[in-house]
């Protein structure tokens, strides 16, 4: 049994349709099994037989859409590629903090950034991409103005992508583990 996790995006917890409970109903419904949701922000593990994840992605998207009317999106990545992107450390040396934001963008598809990337926002450094996860690794400063970071991205790579802390990664994959 392979165990998955989606990571869906727009969830707003306020939304009635987009609560932790409704979410995994859907996945339940859709015959996954031990499903479990991370934090409210649209973060759902399951174990499936199924190894076609854009197969995967495109069904749960469907059915979330059907269900709950949540167009969004839905990128899903196995515990060996989460795994290994934990293990691997991307961000040694640094510490998640109200001032920093360790950060991890997947993309639906692989697409590398280019080399300007770095140059997009003065409070904005790119760590790199992990072609294993198919991310983009970043950190914030927090201690600015927001930057228009997230902007650029959905400009360059489009609404296939979504955002989470590497500590909510972290977390994901625990959940995963137990």
């Amino acid at each position: 049994m392979n165990r998955y996790a989606a990571f869906l995006r727009g969830i707003m917890p306020s939304n009635p349709n987009m609560k932790n409970d409704r979410l995994r109903g859907v996945f339940e419904g859709l015959g996954f099994e031990g499903v479990g949701s991370v934090l409210s922000s649209g973060n759902i593990v399951f174990r499936s037989p199924e190894t076609d994840v854009p197969a995967l992605e495109s069904r749960i998207q469907e059915a979330l859409n059907r269900e709950l009317g949540i167009g969004g999106g839905t990128l899903i990545r196995g515990y060996g590629e989460l795994k290994a992107l934990v293990d691997a450390d991307p961000f040694e040396g640094l510490e998640h903090c109200r001032e920093t934001y360790l950060t991890v963008t997947f993309l639906k598809h692989d697409a590398p950034p280019e080399d300007g990337l770095a140059e997009i926002d003065p409070t904005v450094r790119v760590i790199g991409y992990d072609e294993g996860v198919r991310a983009v690794l970043w950190v914030v400063d927090n201690s600015q103005p927001t930057p228009d970071f997230m902007t650029w991205l959905d400009k360059k790579y489009g609404k296939d992508i979504t955002t989470r802390t590497f500590l909510t990664v972290q977390r994901v994959l625990k959940k995963l583990e137990s």
